[in-house]
């Protein structure tokens, strides 16, 4: 589709093919432009033939110079003839070396073939005792001497006469270029290099797991291919779109591929490229970038994390002025108002942070869609997986659809690094093949991060094991909890232990319930250690983070106290009181988030000790093989594993948001206990 769309863009569009652009730094990348004659690399061979042929000129010139005014060298002997004779006009002295001219020519005396001589040089021997002088002047010689510079001809003193304004006007120049360059270096500037579009262009085929965001731009690729069928009815294409989402979920490759579907070329720049340090060079940017996008219209530009120069002007969110950044957004805005709808070019943005953009840029006739990319779900995962694979081998015991249900939550970004990390983890082991023990251990590291050689002592590591039992318990005892799918004691990152819990499915949406249900698998190894050691270590840092998120959620954002009701006390970001929030109504919050997390600690104790034949059973076999998977953990509890799984809330604090799924990523591990080292 993308040969067809450039062949028509070529036939429509491209009468001529546009001139050249110049060769002045620019701080965006572009693909798939029409194609131009490459700049002739022998244009640096001509330039040095033409010096090196003008050097060799000079030299024939001075040498000619010099060899037609060399004078004749004769012995002493036949100088004192000519002297005798009076025969010489005027002689040069310098030293005891003697140059003149004689008044008549007159041969040479050795060899009569060589014809007349009129200008000669002899040297004086020092042992000669005769009156030289004397003899010239009586013969009427003219006799001076002259300093010991040599005589230069004419056009070596013409050179030398202009050879310090030559020298100036050279080093003038170089310091000019020297300043031109630090002046772009310090703008940003970076010299532009030629793509090859066979080699960078994405279509629609490499990109998976968002089929309901290409079918929203689809429309946009087909105006690009085909104008004609909808100005006949009137219609224009959408001036920009705005796609949001969070990071790693493929906005940036979304707008490479619409390009590469329409064959159109695509200018892409970051925001923060637009922006520095002298104000009105961002302005000048962006009027220099559409300014290329329109010579070759129809085309695609697309800005990268848009929300650097188009935060909102004035209101909570605004942290004082910048005159620069605000010059960047008045000029974007203005050449998105100066488009007609015709012109074929279209403006794609992406941003994480779609809520703190100006109004401005988000009203129709700029920005006239927004389009939200979300991370993957299961489906969208075996596909990015399938995108991914396609030049890795695979053995034949890989289940790609089993990989792909295991990684709820994981981006396009997330799939593409873990297969990367088997393909090097099975590189190492020497494998010809990528093995599915490969893609399991990659994902460990992946979500747990690397296994550390650290010697453990035997109290530390019954200690480590009872805590993660402690979680691996409670997770397989809560109602409607995640599966627990891996326990270990193996050190990993900053942590002693982990417990490792995914769900089924990928899930939407919370409940009190459940919530609960997490803060006290959260719990559960604190729990385990004050009920089998009496004692409350620093291993539970982070668990006492997820709590506490958890339960200042519950109350503070998403309405489950009573106490509180239904209200939103606590923003996303920024000061509650500068919302309007009471003291008396924050005190309330903290009171309710103590109360919830004391009660889920006396229920974590409770049925740790009413389980404790189970607690232990799974350490003393943890503690045998220090990794247990999900059929050996059950097994060791004696419990059934449990199939049916309510819809898994939203999990909004569970790990650090990397993006992947169809739903905001939030990682798998919900009880997984970054254990800090004891200090």
């Amino acid at each position: 589709m993308a040969q067809s769309g450039e062949d028509r863009r070529d036939r429509d569009a491209h009468e001529e093919v546009p001139s050249a652009p110049d060769d002045k730094p620019k701080p965006w990348r572009t693909e798939g432009l029409p194609k131009k004659p490459a700049p002739s690399r022998r244009s640096w061979w001509i330039t040095l033939a033409i010096w090196l042929g003008s050097y060799l000129l000079l030299f024939g010139l001075l040498t000619a110079e010099d060899q037609l005014s060399e004078p004749q060298v004769i012995a002493y002997t036949e100088f004192k003839r000519q002297v005798a004779a009076r025969n010489v006009a005027e002689v040069f002295s310098r030293g005891d070396s003697i140059e003149g001219a004689l008044k008549n020519p007159a041969p040479l005396p050795d060899d009569e073939d060589e014809g007349l001589y009129q200008q000669f040089r002899t040297e004086r021997p020092t042992f000669a005792t005769d009156d030289l002088l004397a003899e010239l002047t009586e013969g009427g010689a003219l006799v001076r001497a002259r300093p010991l510079v040599q005589q230069r001809g004419v056009i070596a003193n013409l050179l030398i006469s202009f050879a310090p304004l030559l020298l100036l006007i050279g080093l003038y120049a170089w310091v000019f270029r020297r300043q031109q360059r630090a002046m772009g270096s310090m703008l940003g500037g970076g010299r532009q290099r030629p793509v090859d579009p066979s080699t960078v262009r994405v279509t629609f085929d490499d990109v998976a797991g968002i089929d309901e965001v290409e079918a929203e731009i689809s429309e946009i690729v087909d105006f690009l291919k085909d104008p004609g069928k909808y100005r006949k009815l009137g219609a224009r294409a959408p001036k920009g779109v705005l796609l949001a989402g969070p990071p790693g979920t493929g906005k940036t490759l979304l707008a490479r591929a619409t390009a590469g579907e329409a064959g159109v070329p695509f200018f892409s720049a970051s925001a923060s490229e637009f922006i520095e340090m002298i104000v009105g060079v961002g302005a000048s940017r962006v009027r220099e970038l559409f300014a290329e996008a329109r010579k070759v219209a129809p085309s695609i530009i697309f800005i990268d994390e848009i929300d650097t120069i188009g935060r909102a002007r004035g209101g909570v969110r605004a942290f004082g002025g910048h005159d620069e950044r605000e010059q960047t957004l008045n000029q974007i805005l203005t050449e998105m108002d100066g488009f007609s709808g015709h012109e074929g070019v279209v403006v794609l943005a992406a941003t994480n942070r779609p809520d703190v953009l100006d109004p401005a840029l988000l009203r129709p006739g700029r920005f006239d869609r927004q389009i939200i990319v979300h991370p993957p779900d299961q489906k969208g995962r075996f596909d990015i997986l399938k995108v991914h694979t396609r030049k890795v081998p695979l053995a034949p015991d890989v289940d790609l659809e089993l990989i792909a249900a295991s990684t709820p939550g994981m981006t396009g970004a997330d799939l593409a690094n873990l297969v990367n990390e088997a393909a090097l983890l099975a590189a190492r082991r020497g494998h010809a093949e990528v093995h599915h023990r490969d893609l399991t251990e990659a994902l460990e590291k992946v979500q747990l991060g690397a296994a550390r050689h650290v010697v453990l002592s035997e109290e530390e590591r019954r200690r480590t094991a009872y805590h993660e039992a402690g979680h691996a318990l409670l997770g397989m005892l809560q109602p409607g909890a995640d599966p627990v799918r891996k326990v270990s004691i193996i050190p990993r990152g900053r942590a002693l232990g982990v417990t490792l819990s995914t769900p089924e499915t990928d899930r939407y949406g919370y409940d009190a319930e459940y919530l609960r249900g997490r803060i006290i698998g959260a719990l559960g190894g604190m729990a385990a250690e004050e009920e089998v050691f009496g004692v409350v270590t620093t291993g539970a840092e982070s668990d006492l983070e997820t709590v506490t998120r958890l339960a200042r959620s519950m109350v503070g954002r998403w309405g489950m106290s009573e106490r509180v009701g239904r209200l939103s006390v606590l923003p996303v970001e920024g000061d509650p009181r500068m919302m309007g929030v009471s003291e008396s109504l924050l005190n309330a919050v903290d009171e309710e988030v103590r109360r919830i997390t004391d009660e889920c600690y006396a229920e974590a104790r409770r049925l740790l000790r009413e389980n404790r034949h189970r607690l232990d059973a799974i350490v003393e076999r943890l503690l045998e093989k220090e990794s247990l998977d999900e059929p050996e953990i059950y097994a060791a509890a004696g419990i059934e594993r449990r199939h049916a799984a309510k819809p898994d809330p939203e999990q909004p604090d569970r790990a650090e948001s990397s993006g992947g799924a169809s739903t905001e990523r939030r990682s798998a591990a919900a009880d997984q206990d970054s254990r800090g080292e004891h200090e």
